[in-house]
């Protein structure tokens, strides 16, 4: 049964994120916030309703007759009492990133258009358009039409917005999460505490909400605002959160400094935070002559510096600006790849899938793994200090507050090593794991996604890698978790019992920063980490497998699959065949049977799908899906086993495509009419087995016709 929520379901939920700031964070305030929240409670509840309907809305502007609401008593009246109280403003207080906010791009070309405004265009960019109405409105005013007594500004609207950065943390949170919360839509995490804050000062929250909006209204403002407002002080960032924004705000301000006022840019860059802003002005002043105190800025970073991926960008500065390096350590890595392969160019859009297929030919073992394996690995083995004893600001946080601040191994040092200590050999570790998995399935993380498949990579790695450094990886993880929570190599590879990590660059790819950081942490804990560098051929050794499926009608998220064809083929020859009935779980209507010759009677004690999908699922590996019409059958099989929760993903071949290339100007390019033109036997149209048959006798063609041009959709 659906759930409903009470009529002013969204006043409960108003006072409850109120009643947040009775706690630890209630020493966070500003003199307005604290005035706020007070003059809120002295309203009686039909104006509470009004202020906390209007805190809801993203915007600071609100249309007055959208608050017609059933449960609020003369909803006019209480707000002209608000009006008059100075809770509400006319339109004339409201920024222009407030209105840029309520309208949209086309409300925004018609006010300009009933001003009278000419010589716009309509691609403008909404900043550009909303600026150039504010221009027309100084000097003609507001038209009559659009009816602007309508609107009104909230003037509490900052207050509001500093209190939702203080209680998500960021700029996005907004007050219908308490709604989906209730609806179930959002999972939630049931242990925060009123001890907790975000900031450790006033000063450091004033700061985050500074630069926060600051960066968000830069859009909206003209370059000599901002060029005036680069002269003004720059607050102290000390947190995480007030430092990310910091830097986002900086890095737009400088970036048009840059180009109107170099030398105030780079004075600006000089004196911003974060380590982007540092590099920024690295490169920016070296390319202005100011060599140097660019010498003396990267030495001082290479002597002491704050991250790896800082000193990674000082260190490779240096040399090729300093040493006459002709090539970045990244180019370099890329150069001297330890491993480079010849794939067949099906897999152009997804390469690690075509490198595992070619390594299971070889009978080699290999995982996916990425971030998944590591995330996975560290979340599970920290469990309790990271989602027990981690309490989180508010039940909407996600992610362990002292992963975010990096502080975990910091906060729980004790407790990691107690684990990692506890944990003596691969096996303890991965009992360990397996437990928290087994007593933790399902419960939301912000870290990995549970999966039937979970714990198989964490196995392999457990068992080929030594335990030594999976322990030593970890522990840096817990350490630096900030620099070394992604950029994991592709695939793990085990080739002849001993383990190694590849990370596989087709033509063009390029190595990130933060992949190039976190291969040199692997690197430096003991893992045999290697690139793979992948060139394009036509594999003669690749598998296709041509694809033929009946159903009991051609929709795939209403109907099922009655019948699956396979045929596998390998350098032009027929090397395998499969078959089987399909019971769908519903009936086949009298048209079908008439069509495909399959009655109710046949598919009675046919297997359902679910007992097939192993089968297909091996049939199919490492190979190219080739179908007639193929994203049909393609699409069939994926819902099928979207349905018992796996994921079926394939490169695919379409025998229409193909042969309308291969063989332009024919009248019908159906599967009878081009079995018919080509004098394929077809000994039963419309079973899966002899069209599939028919299908590969097609691909066999084309592939004669035009053996350089068969394209391969992802």
């Amino acid at each position: 049964m659906r759930k409903a929520l009470p009529a002013k379901y969204y006043l409960d939920h108003f006072r409850e994120f109120l009643a947040f700031f009775r706690g630890a964070n209630g020493r966070l305030l500003d003199i307005q916030s604290r005035e706020f929240i007070g003059d809120f409670y002295e309203l009686t509840e039909p104006e509470q309703c009004i202020i906390a309907r209007a805190a809801t809305r993203k915007y600071g502007l609100i249309n007055r007759t959208h608050f017609n609401y059933d449960e609020i008593p003369q909803p006019q009246d209480q707000i002209d009492s608000l009006i008059a109280d100075g809770w509400f403003g006319d339109i004339a207080e409201a920024a222009r990133w407030d209105l840029a906010g309520m309208l949209t791009k086309a409300d925004i070309v018609h006010c300009l258009n009933i001003c009278g405004c000419t010589g716009f265009s309509n691609n403008e960019k909404k900043a550009a358009l909303i600026n150039l109405l504010f221009r027309q409105v100084a000097i003609s005013g507001w038209p009559e039409e659009l009816q602007i007594e309508q609107y009104l500004y909230c003037r509490f609207d900052p207050v509001i917005r500093f209190l939702l950065l203080l209680y998500f943390g960021n700029t996005k949170g907004r007050l219908n999460q308490f709604s989906m919360r209730d609806l179930g839509i959002m999972r939630t995490r049931g242990n925060a505490s009123d001890d907790e804050t975000r900031f450790d000062s006033k000063d450091d929250a004033q700061a985050a909400f500074f630069y926060a909006y600051g960066e968000e209204r830069l859009a909206f403002m003209d370059v000599n605002e901002i060029i005036d407002q680069a002269d003004e002080p720059l607050p102290l960032a000390e947190s995480v959160i007030s430092q990310h924004y910091a830097q986002k705000y900086c890095l737009k301000v400088a970036a048009v400094l840059l180009k109107e006022k170099p030398q105030q840019g780079l004075h600006f860059l000089q004196r911003a935070p974060g380590e982007l802003c540092k590099e920024k002005w690295v490169r920016e002043a070296y390319k202005d002559g100011q060599k140097e105190a660019v010498r003396a800025e990267l030495e001082a970073i290479i002597s002491s510096p704050s991250s790896d991926g800082l000193l990674a960008f000082a260190e490779d500065f240096y040399q090729r600006k300093f040493h006459k390096k002709r090539t970045s350590v990244v180019t370099d890595m890329l150069r001297n790849a330890a491993r480079s392969l010849s794939l067949d160019e099906r897999y152009n859009q997804s390469v690690e899938q075509g490198v595992m297929a070619w390594y299971k030919r070889q009978g080699i073992s290999s995982w996916r793994t990425e971030n998944r394996l590591w995330r996975s690995l560290f979340a599970l083995t920290f469990w309790t200090p990271l989602f027990e004893k981690d309490t989180p600001v508010t039940e909407f946080d996600s992610r362990p507050k002292t992963l975010k601040n990096n502080t975990f191994y910091d906060v729980f040092k004790d407790e990691i090593e107690l684990i990692l200590t506890t944990c003596i050999d691969s096996e303890q570790l991965m009992k360990h794991v397996t437990a928290v998995a087994a007593a933790h399935y399902g419960e939301g993380n912000s870290l990995f996604l549970w999966g039937a498949g979970l714990l198989e990579p964490i196995k392999a790695l457990l068992a080929y890698a030594d335990f030594d450094c999976v322990v030593a990886l970890l522990r840096v993880m817990a350490q630096d978790f900030s620099h070394c929570r992604d950029g994991f190599p592709d695939i793990m590879v085990c080739e002849n019992g001993k383990l190694r990590f590849e990370e596989v660059k087709a033509p063009g790819d390029q190595l990130r920063r933060n992949q190039l950081v976190t291969i040199q942490k692997m690197q430096q804990c003991g893992f045999d980490v290697q690139i793979t560098q992948v060139a394009w051929c036509r594999d003669p050794d690749q598998p296709y497998v041509v694809v033929d499926i009946e159903t009991t009608g051609g929709n795939s998220q209403f109907h099922r699959i009655t019948e699956v064809g396979m045929v596998k083929l390998v350098r032009g020859e027929v090397v395998d065949e499969w078959q089987s009935l399909v019971n769908p779980g519903r009936h086949i209507p009298s048209a079908i049977t008439r069509l495909t010759g399959i009655t109710n009677d046949m598919v009675a004690n046919a297997p359902t799908f679910a007992d097939l999908a192993q089968e297909i699922e091996c049939f199919t590996e490492g190979a190219i899906f080739v179908a007639h019409n193929v994203n049909f059958d393609y699409g069939f099989i994926k819902q099928e086993f979207a349905r018992l929760e796996q994921t079926f993903k394939r490169p695919k071949l379409c025998t229409v495509r193909e042969s309308r290339k291969a063989h332009p100007g024919l009248p019908s390019y159906s599967l009878a009419a081009l079995t018919a033109h080509f004098n394929i036997d077809m000994q039963q149209h419309h079973r899966a087995l002899s069209d599939a048959k028919a299908a590969a006798q097609l691909l066999l063609l084309a592939q004669q016709s035009q053996p350089q041009r068969l394209k391969v959709q992802v």
